[in-house]
């Protein structure tokens, strides 16, 4: 008869490490999470001050005027981002099953070492690309450059997160698919996809957070506008254009119109974000 070993017992010494290591990672955590929530706080508590219906309803008024909203700015970032959706979601997706599914050569090398270092560019350098090779060429500040701008930032999101997501599709689903005679492409649109739908769907949300609150490729391409603008070859404001530039005013009026802006902008990243990390749990279980 076998004797089974005893397991050893661990040390104090490793015992303290451990709970040693643990209060520096919890530590790191608070400290990471404090200033996140002071400005969660301060703008909740200031925003909503500001938030009414004339903030959606009306224009801007001068500053001598009480009152006034930012509609303008609210119509500008949805025909802007709108615009950048329609552009960059064809661009990523197509490009992710593409790097998941065909990509092994030197040309899916470059695709992806191309998106991974668009990733990580300031979305100044984006802004100030698109207004020398768009703006220029059109000669005038536009909707459509900012959504270009937008475009370059949203579509190596889209299209890594694809991938990875696809890439957790199993290959048994590829095969049976194939095996039953249907072509590669029609495997891919109706197993593949259909299967991490909820993946791709929240890369697409991830990516659409990204390009709701920037500024600098905004304020380089659409210049801004104080009035509506529905027309995307001509300049078009946007909430966080209007937000920059009202945080700067030295009239109360106009700072809390940012504030409310700000506040707004807050939640619909938080919503996007909160709703494609719910997505993505689910989509890990779905794999399992």
């Amino acid at each position: 008869m076998s004797t089974m070993e005893m397991p050893r017992e661990i040390s104090s010494r490793r015992r303290t490490k451990d709970r040693a290591f643990s209060i520096a990672l919890w530590a790191c955590v608070v400290i990471a999470l404090v200033p996140l929530l002071l400005i969660v706080y301060r703008v909740v508590r200031l925003g909503l001050a500001a938030v009414s219906v004339s903030l959606f309803a009306h224009t801007a008024l001068p500053a001598s005027f009480p009152g006034g909203g930012m509609k303008q700015a609210f119509l500008g970032t949805g025909m802007i981002v709108g615009l950048a959706v329609v552009i960059s979601i064809p661009l990523g997706v197509l490009t992710g099953i593409y790097l998941s599914e065909y990509g092994s050569g030197r040309v899916a090398g470059v695709v992806r070492f191309t998106a991974e270092i668009l990733l990580s560019i300031p979305s100044i350098v984006a802004g100030a690309f698109i207004w020398a090779l768009v703006v220029v060429a059109l000669g005038n500040f536009s909707a459509l450059a900012a959504g270009i701008a937008l475009t370059v930032l949203m579509w190596p999101i889209m299209a890594r997160a694809t991938e990875e997501v696809l890439r957790l599709v199993p290959t048994e689903l590829r095969e049976g698919g194939l095996a039953l005679g249907y072509p590669r492409w029609r495997v891919i649109l109706r197993i593949v996809l259909p299967t991490a739908g909820a993946g791709v769907f929240t890369a697409i949300m991830l990516a659409v957070a990204r390009g709701l609150g920037e500024t600098a490729p905004v304020l380089l391409t659409a210049l801004g506008n104080d009035f509506v603008n529905t027309d995307p070859l001509k300049p078009t404001d946007a909430v966080p254009l209007r937000v920059y530039n009202y945080a700067q005013s030295a009239y109360p009026a106009w700072r809390a119109l940012a504030w409310g802006g700000a506040l707004m902008l807050l939640v619909g990243v938080l919503v996007l974000s909160v709703t494609a990390r719910v997505l993505s749990i689910r989509q890990q279980r779905r794999m399992r």
